[in-house]
């Protein structure tokens, strides 16, 4: 049946409004007894996330700082990242924090006080973790720059992460030392970028071994172009995207010696402006080039073909990506490239404001996608859900990825603006059975009943015990640390940590295939450019179900090497070398 976000049963069949506007006591013992009742039906436990930030060290909260002016910018950071910057196998955490908007002559961004540096936590191993941001050299006080994203990768191939912070200003680049510290190298690199950047992302788009750089920008604003805004009830508002002009995105090339070249225009990108807020890559026409997915706001969404020559070719409006169902424009902020069900073909999910609906594309091969934002069951679950964060995860590794969503209104007095909206609102997460998804929020933590303005959210195995955990940086806010514990219900697991020699070290780009001992076949991507101003776990994990092994694991190297591993034993982190040419030809 067809239904739109005014009809009816999606209205009353919103577990979204439900968790909102009716949580109760009453309801919180109902979802109690419906758990047990299923556990006692036979049906799988499912895992639940603690948020467990009070007791981890963690001390940051988020200064987006809010004025009566209501700048765009104040509304929309910030991002985090989850990275193993000391290579002892654990991840740390990094927070983007934004800064203080000060008038004086003219208006500019503060972030002298610590309250406003961007924060690097060391992971302890038992569940605490270190500031350790003066050390590393990582807070940002030094730049006038309102902090947005990070992203992450080893663009200098020496075996440890650098981090790229992206601003409302200028971007950062800090190289790893590999001694605990970093050392801002922007200048030298030629990386600043300039204006208004959102996301950015790491990866390798000729296969030469070397990490390029991706950076969205949002739109053509400054202080000084800042509109009074206002509903038609004479209410303030932030300007929507419209009021202000598109901007092209850009794209480094990594030189090899430490500097980057802005291709942009010689790629082709700059020939398509946009309003630019997530990335995520991915090969979805499995030529061996990684391609390019831009989540852009109030206008059609990008596809970048990578032509495999160093030019790239915009294809949203041919490959059925540029806009939803009833071919409107989605106010594109989150965005995930990957497979929900296993086929083989990365899918495209997409976040964006209430009642536009999360949108879904199913890549159905030849370069094609179908909109199955209803045939997946995303219409009910998401009509009254504004996203950013947002990631397609197998949660409690059955072999399907689940989704998960950090929410909130963009309009901080949404409520004012329109009785069905509401600005915060709890993260997400709904199971994928067979390809369709359910809203399982209810039952799978507290967490899920408290709102929040989610914004940015990196996923990864935090404790190492084999399921995904979740930081989500909240808008002035104390970030949330939501830990999983799929790990201790019967299902297997596998990661999977990719070294390259002939392909970049991180082996960015790689596609991994995993046949389980049953046959069940999956594939995952080697990537940390995810979710919104976020950057993720570069380790591909697998849920495994009943299968205590893999009977094949498959790695498809930038390079273009097959690997094959037999036999593999599940329940275990599996570091994986990628073979010297000479190796693979043995």
């Amino acid at each position: 049946m067809e239904y739109s976000v005014r009809d009816p049963c999606v209205l009353s069949g919103s577990k979204f409004l439900k968790r909102q506007h009716s949580v109760t006591s009453a309801v919180c013992a109902a979802c109690l007894l419906i758990s047990v009742v299923l556990s006692y039906a036979g049906l799988p436990a499912l895992p639940v996330f603690s948020d467990k930030q009070e007791a981890s060290g963690i001390h940051f909260r988020h200064h987006g700082n809010p004025t009566s002016d209501k700048y765009l910018i104040e509304t929309m950071g910030g991002g985090v990242a989850v990275l193993d910057f000391n290579n002892d196998g654990r991840l740390d955490i990094f927070l983007v924090n934004s800064g203080a908007l000060v008038q004086g002559r003219q208006l500019v961004v503060d972030r002298s006080r610590p309250a406003y540096w961007n924060r690097l936590y060391r992971n302890n191993g038992d569940g605490t973790f270190t500031d350790v941001t003066e050390k590393a050299g990582l807070s940002g006080v030094a730049t006038r720059n309102y902090g947005m994203g990070v992203a992450t990768g080893d663009y200098n191939n020496d075996g440890f992460v650098d981090v790229y912070v992206t601003s409302f200003g200028a971007n950062v680049l800090y190289r790893n030392n590999g001694n605990g510290t970093f050392t801002d190298v922007t200048q030298a690199a030629g990386v600043a970028a300039g204006g208004w950047s959102a996301s950015a992302g790491f990866f390798d788009y000729d296969n030469d071994g070397r990490l390029d750089l991706f950076v969205t920008r949002y739109l053509d604003w400054n202080f000084s172009k800042n509109e009074i805004c206002r509903d038609k009830n004479g209410v303030r508002t932030y300007c929507a995207p419209a009021h202000f002009a598109r901007v092209t995105n850009i794209l480094y090339h990594n030189n090899g010696d430490g500097t980057f070249t802005d291709v942009s225009q010689r790629s082709g990108l700059s020939k398509v402006p946009g309003k630019g807020l997530g990335v995520a890559f991915n090969d979805y026409d499995g030529d061996g080039y990684t391609d390019i997915l831009v989540a852009n706001d109030a206008m059609a969404q990008y596809l970048f073909h990578n032509n495999g020559d160093g030019t790239f070719t915009e294809r949203g409006l041919e490959a059925g990506i540029a806009f939803n169902e009833n071919g409107a424009a989605i106010s594109g902020m989150g965005v995930d490239f990957n497979d929900y069900d296993n086929d083989g073909r990365p899918d495209v999910i997409i976040t964006d404001l209430a009642k536009e609906l999360y949108a879904l594309y199913r890549n159905v091969g030849r370069g094609n996608f179908d909109c199955v934002i209803r045939q997946s069951n995303l219409a009910r679950i998401s009509a009254f859900g504004s996203g950013w964060g947002v990631r397609l995860m197998d949660y409690d590794n059955d072999g399907w990825k689940d989704l998960f969503v950090a929410q909130s209104h963009v309009m901080d007095n949404a409520e004012l603006l329109d009785p069905q909206l509401v600005y915060r609102q709890p993260p997400l997460v709904a199971r994928n059975i067979g390809g369709k998804f359910v809203d399982v929020s209810d039952q799978s933590g507290s967490v899920f009943r408290q709102p929040m303005a989610g914004r940015g959210a990196a996923f990864g195995d935090l404790d190492n015990d084999g399921d995904i955990d979740v930081v989500i940086n909240v808008l002035n806010d104390s970030p949330r640390l939501l830990y999983n514990n799929a790990s201790r219900l019967p299902n297997h697991w596998l990661e999977i940590k990719t070294v390259g020699t002939v392909s970049n070290r991180d082996g960015l780009g790689a596609t991994i295939k995993i046949v389980g001992a049953s046959g069940f076949e999956q594939w995952g991507y080697v990537t940390t450019t995810c979710s919104y101003l976020s950057a993720c776990d570069p380790r591909v994990h697998f849920g495994l179900g009943a299968d205590d092994k893999a009977s094949a694991l498959e790695i498809r190297w930038p390079s273009g090497t097959r690997q094959v591993l037999n036999h593999v034993q599940a329940n275990r982190i599996l570091t994986v070398t990628e073979p010297r040419r000479e190796e693979a030809k043995k």
